[in-house]
């Protein structure tokens, strides 16, 4: 599996092999282990594991810096921050035109819920640039991982008219492919858009960071 690493100024790398257990991320890397085989075989998801700059930041939730620029369209990479896997999704121009087409399906197709969504991905993408979703993948019901379904295509436990999107394999809760949960289903909220920015020169992604949450 490969890794990224951070480039935030200052961090030092460490080995997560070494750190303690964290029951929330066991969690759903157990989830995630469980539900594997059912990804979409045409789509690359790799996991990247993040790095730990030191326990101390690490316990503080220090900002992870993922370089987007090698993420073709129709990929998703995982990286870990503050022990939780969040996506990082390009999606296709198709995928970003669909968008608006599962409004009428979804519980919160605006995500005017609070706590879940910050200012700048209160949009139709649900993200700061159209092509690029970044998300916890975390099921707001119940703490399960969700599993990839990308491809637009019937699956088990997935309705025929399926789009692409997430399915919790746990309860059975369904996300388009802007973490918008649909109708009647466990979970009661969309996904978790976490802080995040894009470096200077659009390049990488730095996830803990935005205009509320300095480094």
């Amino acid at each position: 599996m490969s890794q990224d690493k951070s480039q935030h100024d200052g961090a030092e790398t460490v080995d997560l092999s070494n750190l303690p257990p964290d029951p929330s991320r066991r969690l759903w890397v157990t989830t995630a282990c469980a539900a594997g085989g059912i990804a979409g075989v045409a789509t690359a998801v790799p996991f990247v594991g993040s790095f730990a700059p030191s326990e101390k930041a690490r316990a503080a939730g220090a900002p992870v810096e993922v370089n987007v620029s090698s993420i073709k369209p129709g990929e998703m990479r995982t990286v870990e921050w503050r022990g939780k896997p969040v996506w990082i999704l390009h999606r296709t121009e198709q995928q970003i035109q669909e968008l608006k087409d599962n409004d009428s399906q979804l519980a919160d197709p605006n995500s005017e819920r609070p706590g879940f969504t910050p200012p700048y991905a209160q949009n139709e993408y649900r993200s700061r640039k159209p092509e690029l979703f970044v998300a916890v993948g975390i099921c707001t019901h119940l703490g399960c991982s969700p599993t990839p379904e990308l491809a637009a295509e019937p699956g088990p436990g997935l309705p025929a008219d399926w789009e692409g999107g997430f399915f919790c394999p746990c309860h059975g809760s369904t996300f388009d492919l802007a973490g918008r949960v649909y109708k009647n289903k466990p979970a009661p909220d969309n996904l978790e858009v976490p802080p995040y920015q894009f470096s200077a020169d659009g390049s990488s992604v730095i996830i803990g960071v935005d205009d509320d949450n300095k480094a």
